[in-house]
């Protein structure tokens, strides 16, 4: 049943009093333009929907009305059904449309041979590992098994032979890659983690065959990760999240690994691979007492071990992502939301991320998922509340919220969707 306490419009207005304070004095603001209003699926496939634009839509889908065709019939009926063959969390609750918008909007992104592109605007046409792997997850914690195996089949694809994976990919599955971004271990990572969750929300009778089906990119996915922390538990730097080059090691890097070591260790028990599993635990057990002694003790699970500057990776050493919190790390994640909040109410992806006034709804919707599985249901309702209320006007999840309130950049993002469903599903429980 869908719990919505009375005082979560109370947070969040105390949320934007204070964050209107900050914006009065704080630096100034940076403007972008919102570059769509979300997308729209035809028969000859995807469309962008410019800004301003406002398509004749079949009710309850993403398919555009074309009176030329009767194609478009077909494919309205197509995603209704796909819709109804799954779960919409929180059916019964105020975050429906907005839940039901992002479902619809990940299975128009999802191209294909389970191409998860981040979004469908220029030079985010593409599929980053991390993405795809919240996406795949989301799909499978709504009932959509084999899109969510789709997904983490095209990963499978595009992954190197030593486990690893470069920052994104072309969707058309080449394995070719767009520019020449440094890989990100983090992908390692959410990927292991991905095809946990996805074998866990499988039905008991076909966890076996789901992990079967997936034990190429778990294989050589734990192999790598193992191969990363032997020693003192911690990889090499390399660039996460934030997308810029890093000589330190950052905690959006070490954490993700971290939750995929911990979830490559039951899948690999059942594919029969003890001593592999065995491996996953013992580099899971060693990586995690090395970030609670580096991150921990005395940076607060901050951006890097040596500074308690807060980053939005905090939220990556609590469950869904790990078994249990690792110590302390509630605390840290609890207080690192107000260093990182922005004029509009939503967050920045760190304190030390530039000081523009944007709100990143990636970011945002993750402390709303985080807060969810934490049972912090007063938090969880505020971020979606907020959320639900910043979307373009088709309903889409844009990356990124103004100070002044105005969605902007791409629209839909796939990772703050797929972020939005499992918050919502983490509060319907």
């Amino acid at each position: 049943m869908h719990r919505r306490p009375l005082v979560a419009a109370v947070v969040l207005a105390s949320l934007a009093a204070g964050l209107v304070a900050w914006g009065a004095t704080g630096p100034r603001t940076r403007t972008i333009d919102l570059y769509s209003e979300g997308v729209v699926a035809t028969p000859a496939g995807p469309e962008l929907v410019p800004a301003g634009g406002q398509p004749l839509l079949h009710e309850g889908t993403r398919v555009e009305v074309d009176p030329a065709t009767t194609a478009d019939d077909d494919l309205a009926a197509e995603q209704r059904a796909w819709l109804a063959a799954g779960t919409v969390p929180g059916a019964d609750g105020p975050y429906a449309g907005m839940v039901t918008d992002a479902l619809l909007d990940l299975r128009t992104l999802v191209q294909d041979g389970g191409a998860a592109v981040a979004a469908w605007t220029p030079y985010w046409r593409y599929v980053w590992p991390r993405d795809a792997s919240f996406v795949a997850v989301a799909l499978a914690r709504t009932g959509h098994l084999a899109d969510a195996r789709e997904v983490l089949g095209f990963l499978t694809r595009v992954q190197a032979a030593d486990g690893s994976f470069e920052a994104r990919y072309l969707p058309d599955g080449s394995g070719a890659v767009p520019d020449d971004r440094a890989p990100q271990t983090d992908g390692t990572g959410w990927s292991l983690w991905a095809a946990g969750q996805v074998v866990a929300a499988a039905p008991e009778a076909e966890q076996a065959a789901v992990a079967a089906e997936l034990a190429p990119l778990v294989r050589r996915g734990a192999a790598h990760a193992v191969a990363l922390v032997a020693g003192d538990g911690l990889p090499p730097a390399s660039p996460d999240y934030w997308e810029v080059a890093e000589d330190e090691l950052t905690l959006g890097t070490v954490a993700p690994l971290l939750a995929g070591l911990e979830a490559a260790g039951p899948v690999l028990d059942l594919l029969g691979d003890d001593a592999a599993a065995q491996d996953a635990r013992d580099a899971a057990e060693r990586t995690r007492a090395a970030v609670e002694r580096e991150f921990g003790d005395d940076s607060d699970y901050g951006r890097y071990a040596s500074s308690s500057v807060a980053d939005a990776a905090s939220a990556f050493v609590l469950p869904p992502f790990q078994p249990t919190a690792l110590d302390g790390a509630e605390d840290a994640w609890r207080a690192s939301a107000a260093a990182m909040a922005r004029p509009a109410g939503g967050l920045a992806p760190g304190a030390g991320w530039r000081q523009d006034g944007i709100s990143w709804t990636p970011q945002t919707s993750l402390y709303a998922l985080t807060a969810a599985a934490a049972g912090d249901d007063v938090q969880a309702h505020a971020r979606l509340t907020w959320l639900d209320a910043h979307r373009t006007t088709m309903g889409a999840l844009p990356e990124k919220v103004l100070a002044d309130g105005s969605p902007a950049a791409v629209a839909p993002l796939a990772w703050t969707a797929a972020c939005v469903v499992l918050a919502v599903a983490a509060l319907d429980g």
